[in-house]
């Protein structure tokens, strides 16, 4: 079976093509002129912002003249995760979908249902002239997912509706009416390289294997950190084996748990031996820590030229690094007091990237509290500034905070129930960012909600949107639009 086949056959089209076009973040101008054109094609009224936002709009449908207009709001961009083992081009190659029994799936990438599908949904509805609808504004957004800047380029009194339909969350059945703010940190450490000590032979470290995940929605599963398993066993090689630490790489995008991460260290030759047990014996500790979180953790080593080097970090640069990555606090936070069951604030040790003259590392912390935020840059700020780095925050977005008496929640929770009889909708909170916060800044009288199909382990290679649940969705937001 391909992706044709499925059903609603519209949306699985429209998803289709949207695999096709290369759409990481920060890749904009391609996906942004397929969308304008669809929507020219269409006939219909089409913007398109300098940024790279698209709306497109539809008028009402006969008998809904009168009515306030509903806003479809997705972003267009997706995160570029692949296997280390997969040769790819996220700037280039189509994503390889394919069917997976009831699931979609893409072959040793992420997949773009997140948040492909939303658009997928949002182009079906405005091509079909037999749904009942208000007046339709089709907004998608660029580059949600490294820092929501389509969203906070978006200036008040451009949308004209009244409530906004956001169509990017994973679960089916659950309705969205408020999410997490966030912050990205920066830590930089300077340093100057020093000779690789005489007699020394060079190792590379890998750690991969593990699932990773979207860090919002993922977070509170306990899964493990590539970057902190990969400095508990550099800790000890140094501490223990006069290992130094050369160059590490880890992570590669602020959303997302961390799945692999690489170093090279030097050790003294008669040491080299030790070093490939030690890895052994934690690659065995990390299997069993892990038992029934994480089912396929390799830690390996393995030679690397030593005359490629160009020099070790300074041994208190090294030692600064490996204590604060050490004691960086990664994963749930603290739960909420309001919400049993949702986590309130957490971080995510995301990335560590170098040259030769700096080391970066990288958080982005989120909070459905903006005080509990702040808190949590005062303790990354003296976690880092201890080991003597420079700290930056950036990126700081507000929370959405939910309206108990939305006027769209009462209607969808009812033709939820209409729609799937003896079912009820879950309202929730989610961890996760969404654009509605940062929209609502600008728009604060519009009444939100979010929802989706149900997609699991978005941000990471394993990503799969449930077929069924698609069609359910799509389903859902047709009755909806008609109740409106």
């Amino acid at each position: 079976m391909e992706l044709k086949d499925l059903q609603p056959a519209e949306v699985w089209k429209h998803f289709h093509s949207l695999t096709q076009i290369p759409r990481p973040s920060g890749v904009k101008k391609q996906v942004s002129d397929f969308l304008a054109d669809y929507g020219r094609s269409l006939g219909l009224e089409t913007i398109q912002e300098e940024i790279g936002n698209v709306i497109i709009r539809k008028p009402a449908s006969k008998g809904y003249e009168n009515k306030p207009g509903v806003i479809l709001q997705a972003h267009m961009d997706m995160v570029p995760q692949k296997n280390s083992d997969k040769v790819f081009d996220f700037e280039k190659d189509p994503i390889q979908a394919y069917v997976d029994g009831e699931w979609v799936r893409a072959d040793g990438t992420t997949l773009g249902a997140d948040d492909g599908i939303g658009v997928a949904a949002a182009m079906a509805i405005l091509a079909d002239n037999t749904l009942q609808h208000p007046a339709l504004e089709a907004f998608f957004t660029v580059d949600e997912e490294t820092g929501m800047y389509g969203a906070n380029a978006l200036q008040g009194g451009v949308l004209k509706g009244s409530t906004l339909l956001n169509l990017d969350c994973e679960t089916e059945g659950e309705l969205y009416i408020g999410c997490a703010g966030g912050v990205d940190t920066t830590a930089t450490f300077l340093y100057s390289p020093v000779p690789v000590p005489e007699g020394d032979v060079a190792l590379r470290v890998t750690l991969r294997g593990l699932h990773g995940g979207h860090s919002g929605c993922d977070i509170h599963l306990q899964r493990a950190n590539a970057i902190k398993l990969l400095f508990e066993f550099i800790k000890e090689a140094v501490s223990e084996y006069e290992a130094r630490l050369a160059c590490v790489e880890a992570g590669t995008l602020r959303n997302a748990i961390p799945r692999e991460a690489f170093a090279i260290l030097t050790v003294p030759a008669e040491g080299k031996q030790e070093l490939l047990e030690l890895a052994d014996f934690y690659e065995d500790l990390f299997i069993k820590e892990y038992d029934g979180i994480e089912d396929d953790i390799h830690l390996t080593v393995e030679d690397a030229g030593v005359k490629a080097l160009k020099g070790l970090l300074p041994e208190d640069t090294q030692d600064f690094l490996i204590h604060a990555i050490t004691i960086c606090p990664h994963g749930v936070y603290r739960m909420s007091t309001d919400m049993p069951g949702i986590v309130e604030t957490s971080n995510n040790l995301a990335m560590i990237s170098m040259d030769e003259q700096q080391i970066k590392v990288m958080c982005l912390s989120r909070s459905n509290i903006e005080s509990r935020k702040e808190e949590f840059m005062e303790i990354l700020d003296s976690c880092f500034r201890l080991a003597g780095a420079d700290v930056e925050f950036s990126g700081s977005y507000n929370g959405w905070k939910p309206n108990p008496n939305s006027r769209i929640l009462d209607t969808m929770q009812e033709v939820y129930k209409q729609t799937f009889p003896g079912k009820e909708p879950k309202v929730m909170v989610i961890h996760a960012g969404l654009e509605c916060g940062i929209i609502s800044t600008n728009y604060p009288g519009l009444d939100m909600i979010s929802f989706g199909p149900t997609i699991v382990h978005p941000h990471s290679p394993s990503e799969a949107v449930n077929i069924k649940t698609v069609e359910q969705f799509y389903q859902f937001l047709v009755a909806t639009l008609k109740a409106l």
